[in-house]
This record gives C-alpha cells, structure tokens and sequence, in this order.
C-alpha cells in the first residue's frame, strides 16, 4: 500500500476545494452533481404512523401527485414542500444551456428530528435536469432567507452549492440530504439510521435546469420522512469522493481552438465567471495528482476516520462510460462496492450495499472512463461536435468524476 499523504495536505486541498464549491454566482452555466441519499433500500413499509402537528402529509396541497408511496415506517411523518410560486428558469449570463436555482423551504421543524428518506418530484422533467437537497442549520436561516431576498424572483442563482458561509466545508461530511436525478424514485434509510435535522433547519432544494429543449415553466416539490430524534439511531454522512478530469481531444481531431487545457479552462471561465476551471486545478491537489491527458480519471483518499459504508451513488454527464469505486485497492482486502458499465446517465440512483468498514489509513479509489466519441453520437452535442479538452466542469455538456458514500463514523457510535 502506498504511505499515506500528509492529513494536513489534504485538509488543505479539501478547504481549498470547498472555497470553490461553495461559489455561487450571477453568471453561470455550471452544472453540480447529484447527491445520494443516505443508505437506501426498499424496506417494505410498517404501518402508517398518525401524522403529528410537526409534520404532516398535507403540509402543501398544490403539491404534484408522486404517485404511490412506500407507507410510512413507525415513529415517520412525511413533509411535502413545494416551491411557491412557478419559476420559468433562463441562463443568467444569457449565454448557455444552463440556470442553477436555490429555493429555501421550510419543513416546520418544531423538534429536533432525523431525516430518514426523500422523494424529489420534478415539475417539469423537460427542463429539471437533477434536484439536489441541502441541510441549512439553524444558525444560517437569516443568512439564507437574505440570500433569497436579494432576488426579485424566487430563489437564487448558484452553482456548486447553495452559497451559504462554509458550504462543503467539510467533503468528508458534506451538507447535502438527498438527491433526485433520471431514474431517481423515493428513497428510505435502512431502520434505525437517519441524518441530523436539528429543531428550526430549513432545506435548500437546488435545481439545476436544462434548457437545451427550450425553456418552460417549474414547480418542483421534495417530500421528506421525518422522525423525532431518540436514542438508538446511527447517524448517517455523505462523503464526497471527486477526481479530476483531463480528457483529450481524438487524434486528428485535436486540430481545434479548445483542444488545449488553457484554451478549455478560459473558455469554461468565460460560460460560468472567475471561479470556472478552478476545480479542475484544486482537484490535483485533493488527490495528489498532476494534469495528464487521459480519457479515464481517478483518486485516492485515505482516511482520516473510521467508518462503516453503507450505500453509494456515481455521476458523471454524457461523455461518461464507466464509474467504479473500490475500497483499498490493490491490498488482500480490495473490494468494488460500485461498477456501473455501461455509464446510463438516466439511471443515476443511489445503491445500498452489504456494509464495508474502513479504518483510518484505509483508502477509497474512485475511477471514471469517458468517450469523446459520445459527442458524435448524442443530440445533446448537436452544436458540440467538435472536440475540446474536457476538465472538470458546471454544465451539462462539460464532465465530472464523483464518487459518493452514505457512512457512518465510529466514533459518534
């Protein structure tokens, strides 16, 4: 096994990478990738629990039918939220294929609770490309409710994550709650886990649209189990696991403007604003790694903490082919806890697995396989077809390589 990098080196290389995931900005094109949810599984339900004055099924009644729904499990409520009013998304530089919305919602939370499942119901599946949920914690309620007044629209633009002061402060515990993404459908915890809800949060529902089809009118909702807090629960984190993307051009296709890195990350500036092509730098630093032209991308973390995984989730675009994610590889104990081959950008939900414990030490490999021959080949690129150097980027038709775990840590146990 190769010696594990200095923890301070990678505490720097994650701050740093935070500081960019964090951007949000007026004038984007940027695309952010989904999040899983907490370990899932389709545990058959438990008799419906008698909805409480906290949360109730009736919590908005403009909400669009889910469809069915696996009962409630004993002790859940379930919370509907649905955005206000319609919102009519559009690119806020005028240029591009891509807008990023937040919008603050509130769960009514008079108690502090766990989250144990979501179930995001695009509005309008023709323009909501993916829905990603964030945990807003009580003390940053009046930070984001300015936020949400600063526009005079609904919601606000961002990109990477809701903007709020240290969001994705911490990538080996990440804010997000949960997910919605093509072929994404309700998801539940296993019984007995959950993640923090504390008394008084609010929930950021960011939504990236597409608007390669022509622009139309939303209101998505997020509906979410809701358990009071009590003892005997695991407490569930999302843990991040990107890797840079440095994807060439095709031999004698490598004639064009945007077939050289610098070309490609200034180009990527000028669609999402100062911040674009930041990632693709930082990323090197998370992972250890030096820009080499590649068509597969991959990194290394070692940890820092033990922890017991128990789901996992993949995303890449279209130029995706393949994702893996292994647990110390390369020792006796190597195990692939994700493989998706073909990479199926509609199918992106999030997998329970047989549980994998890690020590501090253990490492976690990431690898993402991506073709440029997709882009002769997918309507998407339709006014794309020329090749350009691909490195980690926002919108729908640039790349990314991330890997994401459900966990729990040993020592909260």
């Amino acid at each position: 096994m190769s010696r594990p990098r200095s923890r301070r080196t990678t505490w720097l290389a994650a701050a740093a990478l935070a500081l960019v995931l964090s951007a949000c900005s007026g004038t984007d094109d940027g695309d952010v990738s989904a999040a899983p949810e907490a370990p899932t599984t389709a545990v058959a339900g438990e008799p419906t629990a008698t909805p409480s004055a906290v949360a109730t099924e009736d919590a908005h009644h403009d909400a669009p039918d889910p469809g069915p729904l696996a009962p409630l499990r004993g002790g859940e409520d379930r919370v509907t939220m649905t955005m206000p009013t319609t919102y009519t998304p559009s690119s806020p530089t005028g240029v591009g294929t891509d807008d990023y919305r937040c919008f603050l919602l509130d769960p009514q939370l008079a108690r502090d609770s766990y989250l144990t499942g979501t179930n995001v119901v695009p509005g309008n599946p023709d323009v909501v490309h993916h829905v990603i949920l964030f945990r807003v914690s009580p003390d940053q309620v009046a930070e984001a409710e300015d936020m949400d007044a600063q526009s005079d629209e609904q919601g606000w633009t961002c990109f990477g994550g809701t903007g709020l002061a240290g969001d994705f402060g911490n990538i080996d515990d990440a804010n997000w709650l949960g997910a919605w993404a093509p072929g994404g459908e309700e998801t539940m915890t296993r019984k007995g886990f959950g993640t923090d809800l504390p008394k008084g949060s609010r929930i950021v529902m960011q939504v990236h649209y597409n608007l390669l089809a022509g622009a139309s009118p939303d209101m998505s909702s997020t509906q979410l189990r809701i358990m009071a807090k009590k003892p005997g629960i695991t407490r569930l984190h999302t843990f991040l696991m990107p890797a840079p993307v440095e994807m060439p051009c095709r031999p004698g296709r490598d004639g064009g403007p945007l077939c050289d890195r610098d070309a490609a990350i200034a180009d990527e500036q000028a669609r999402i604003g100062p911040s674009g092509g930041a990632t693709a730098n930082v990323l090197h630093l998370l992972c250890g790694t030096e820009p080499k032209p590649s068509d597969t991308s991959t990194c290394v973390r070692t940890l820092g903490r033990a922890m017991t995984v128990y789901g996992v989730a993949g995303h890449m675009h279209l130029l995706g082919r393949r994702i893996t994610i292994e647990t110390n590889p390369g020792t006796p104990d190597a195990r692939t806890v994700l493989d998706i081959k073909p990479w199926n950008f509609d199918d992106q939900g999030s997998q329970p697995i047989e549980p994998v414990h890690l020590d501090p030490f253990d490492t976690i490999k990431v690898t993402c396989e991506h073709a440029q021959w997709l882009r002769d080949k997918l309507p998407a690129f339709e006014t794309q077809r020329e090749d350009k150097y691909v490195v980690w980027g926002e919108g729908t038709t640039d790349e990314m390589c991330l890997g994401m775990l459900s966990v729990a840590f040993d020592d909260e146990q």
